[in-house]
């Protein structure tokens, strides 16, 4: 069992991985990204490892919250760059009041 302050320490490894990975994808540097990639799977993979098992006071929940939602706008940022077509079919799903025009125009209806 590791301290809370280790704890952290893990997750604050992996948002700055996910920063860096996401700088690599916004310059098209794909090579990188790839090599960063294990190291980022080691440290998800290593959360069990690091779990302070106890529970997190109000403060060091949003915290985490803070932390883990860094990491998730990374993650969809660069999924969304390594996919521009995606990206561009999810903007024009979820653009508000649009979905089902959007759907009938791409399957062609009028």
């Amino acid at each position: 069992m590791k301290t809370t302050h280790e704890y952290f320490a893990h997750y604050e490894a992996i948002a700055a991985l996910s920063a860096c990975m996401l700088a690599a994808a916004r310059s098209g540097e794909w090579g990188e990204l790839k090599t960063m990639q294990s190291t980022y799977r080691d440290l998800v993979d290593g959360l069990r490892e690091v779990d302070p098992r106890s529970e997190l006071d109000d403060s060091a929940r949003a915290r985490k919250l803070e932390l883990v939602r860094r990491i998730l706008a990374d993650d969809a940022a660069i999924r969304d760059l390594s996919t521009p077509s995606l990206a561009r079919l999810s903007a024009a799903l979820f653009t508000v009041n649009r979905p089902v025009r959007v759907l009938k125009k791409m399957i062609g209806f009028r």
